[in-house]
């Protein structure tokens, strides 16, 4: 059977302070009133019955997805003790859903990402989920059409495109996973047009992901086994507290994609966006006459331009004069004021809050 896999699990450390520790930025009401884990639960929901749906997460925010897709059966929603990255987080999946369906297939996406039109994915996915099905041994993954030369994502090297039987899209043999280069390096990449950005999304069997952590990432074997062995027993919660935390702390493209065979890549031509930043809300969220981006129940501004100010609270008015090329974040206990070419230090100033006030406003 074919299942969706969502890593739901990022804080979103570059949107505080409306995104925190105990509200990430998944479950943020930003675009059109919606989060967007509902936004991705939507993308999928075409393609996938509701009971096949699976959201992975901290064990903190289990309840907020829950709030969020209250139609998903609670279990579901599986929440993970401790921060182990996205083999630790796929390998869970695949490792509880291969107990019940040694044959799944699953589709692994992220929660936060703006995917448009929703059909251009859907469509890959169902071709992806043809395609291993036909071929279990081997793995696809979703190159994006690059628009220019990001030096702040990771690229997908491809070759020899190749039609699949029953499929609409092209399947492509990936020859090289690279890392975020530098200016020159990216516009090289462009220029050869063999190069994608790198989605994070992926199809694979359940039990091919597993075989290939226990030949690239050995020491995830024993504890994904024991998971397995106790889920859905009286000994599952004590189990996974103590196993999970036993899982390299590693991303999987690092684990195993880099270093497999059999690895394949599906083009998406499409409006994608890593919500990760509040500049990223410039190309989600139509700006007004001079070039601000206000989300807001009530604003007033004057004088001001090139700015993005944003609150969830509907009820919250937001006024401002002469503001130019600067963010503004309200939430109920805190707000940032900063220029908007800063915003990279947010990392930094996380740091000097926690020094000083402790875990309050984080």
């Amino acid at each position: 059977m074919d299942y969706a896999v969502v890593m739901a699990g990022g804080t979103g450390k570059r949107l505080w302070p409306l995104s925190r520790k105990k509200r990430p930025k998944q479950v943020l009401k930003l675009i059109d009133g919606q989060t967007l884990l509902r936004c991705c639960f939507e993308r999928l929901s075409p393609i996938f019955d509701t009971r096949n749906i699976i959201i992975l997460t901290n064990a903190g925010y289990a309840d907020l997805v829950r709030e969020d897709l209250p139609e998903l059966p609670f279990n579901n929603v599986i929440a993970e003790p401790a921060v182990r990255d996205t083999a630790g987080t796929i390998g869970l999946a695949a490792a509880v859903l291969t107990k019940y369906d040694p044959d799944a297939a699953i589709a692994v996406v992220t929660a936060d990402q703006i995917i448009e039109p929703a059909e251009v994915l859907q469509q890959a996915i169902k071709d992806a989920l043809t395609f291993v099905n036909s071929n279990p041994d081997d793995m696809i993954t979703f190159g994006i059409q690059p628009t220019f030369p990001s030096t702040q994502l990771g690229y997908i090297k491809c070759a020899n495109a190749r039609k699949c039987p029953s499929c609409e899209n092209e399947i492509y043999s990936v020859e090289a996973f690279k890392e975020k280069p530098d200016e020159k390096t990216a516009k090289e990449y462009l220029d050869t047009g063999r190069y994608f950005w790198n989605s994070g999304m992926f199809v694979w069997k359940a039990k091919t992901i597993l075989a290939n952590l226990e030949k690239f990432l050995p020491e995830a074997t024993k504890p994904l086994r024991r998971i397995q062995a106790d889920w859905d027993s009286p000994e599952q919660q004590k189990t996974l507290q103590e196993w999970f935390v036993k899982l390299p702390k590693i991303s999987i493209d690092y684990a195993v994609m880099e270093k497999a065979d059999k690895v394949y890549a599906i083009k998406l031509d499409c409006r994608w966006l890593d919500m990760g930043s509040f500049a990223a809300l410039a190309d989600i969220i139509s700006s007004d006459r001079d070039n601000n981006i206000v989300v807001a129940g009530s604003s007033e501004l004057l004088d001001c331009k090139n700015s993005i100010l944003i609150t969830e609270d509907q009820g919250h008015l937001i006024a401002a004069i002469g503001l130019d090329n600067i963010v503004v974040a309200h939430s109920p206990d805190a707000t940032l004021i900063c220029h908007a070419d800063h915003t990279q230090r947010l990392k930094e100033l996380l740091k000097l809050i926690k020094q000083h006030t402790g875990e309050k406003f984080l």
